[in-house]
C-alpha cells in the first residue's frame, strides 16, 4: 500500500511541477542565457555519443537484415528496413535512453545537491520559484534539441547501414540502390512520427528528473539514490510510453 501511495504522490508532484513550469513560459525571453546553456548541455554535449551509437545501430541493422534476407534474395529492401526502423523506433528511443542516462542523471544530481544543501529553500525564501528558474528552461531546451538529435541520429544510422551494405561481401548493395529503397518506402510522416515520439520522451525524462531532484530529502547519501531512482524511472517510462505513443501514431 505504501508503494502505491508513493507512486501516486510521485505522479501528482510531477504533474504539478509541469503545470507550474509551463505557467512561467512567458519568462523564457528573460532567461534566454539559461535556455542556451541548457541547449548546449542537452544537445551539443550529447551529440558525439548519439552519432557514434546511431552509426553502429544502423550498421548492425543492415548486417542482420542482410544475413536474414540473403536466403530470399531480398537484399534490395535493406535500405527501407534500416530507414523505417531508425526513423520510427530506434532513433527516438536511443536518443531518449541516452538523454536519461547522461543528461537526466546530471540534472537530478545537480538539483538534489541544491535541495540537500538548502539552495532551493533559499530561492523560495527570496520569492524565486524553482519551477521558473530551474525547470522551465530545461523543458524548453529539451523540446528544442530533441528533434535535432533525433534527425541527426537517423541520418547517421542510415549512412552506417549504407556503408555496411556496400562493403559486406554477402550483401553487396550499392549506396544508390540502398537509398533508392529507403526513399521509395519511407514517407515524411515516418520521420515526423519519430520526432514526435522523441519530444514526448525528452519532456517526460527531464520533467521526472527535475521532480525527483527537487524533492530529494535527507543528506548527501540521498543524492546518489535520487540519481538512480530518476534514471530507472525514466527508462521504465520511455518503454511504457513507447507502446502508447506508437499505438496513437499508427
Amino acid at each position: 500500500m505504501n508503494q502505491i501511495q508513493s507512486i501516486l504522490q510521485g505522479i501528482g508532484s510531477t504533474v504539478l511541477l509541469a503545470v507550474r513550469a509551463i505557467s512561467y513560459v512567458g519568462t523564457l525571453p528573460r532567461q534566454f542565457a539559461r535556455f542556451i546553456e541548457q541547449c548546449y548541455l542537452i544537445g551539443y554535449t550529447t551529440l558525439p555519443i548519439v552519432a557514434i551509437l546511431s552509426f553502429f545501430i544502423g550498421s548492425v541493422l543492415a548486417l542482420q537484415a542482410g544475413y536474414s534476407m540473403m536466403d530470399f534474395g531480398a537484399q534490395q529492401f535493406i535500405g527501407s528496413l534500416v530507414g523505417l526502423s531508425m526513423a520510427r523506433e530506434l532513433g527516438p528511443m536511443m536518443v531518449a535512453i541516452l538523454l536519461a542516462g547522461r543528461v537526466g542523471s546530471a540534472i537530478t544530481a545537480e538539483l538534489a545537491s541544491m535541495k540537500v544543501y538548502q539552495e532551493i529553500d533559499a530561492l523560495v525564501t527570496m520569492n524565486i520559484p524553482p519551477a521558473r528558474m530551474l525547470v522551465m528552461p530545461r523543458l524548453a531546451a529539451v523540446l528544442f534539441m530533441m528533434p535535432v538529435l533525433t534527425i541527426i541520429a537517423n541520418i547517421v544510422g542510415w549512412f552506417g547501414g549504407a556503408i555496411v551494405c556496400k562493403y559486406t561481401g554477402f550483401i553487396s548493395v550499392d549506396p544508390e540502390e540502398y537509398f533508392a529503397s529507403l526513399r521509395h518506402y519511407m514517407k515524411f510522416k515516418d520521420v515526423i512520427d519519430g520526432v514526435e515520439k522523441a519530444e514526448v520522451f525528452g519532456f517526460v525524462v527531464v520533467l521526472v528528473c527535475c521532480n525527483i531532484g527537487i524533492n530529494t530529502r535527507g543528506g548527501p547519501r540521498e543524492i546518489g539514490a535520487a540519481v538512480t531512482r530518476a534514471v530507472v524511472t525514466s527508462l521504465i517510462l520511455i518503454l511504457v510510453l513507447d507502446y502508447f505513443v506508437t499505438k496513437l501514431l499508427l
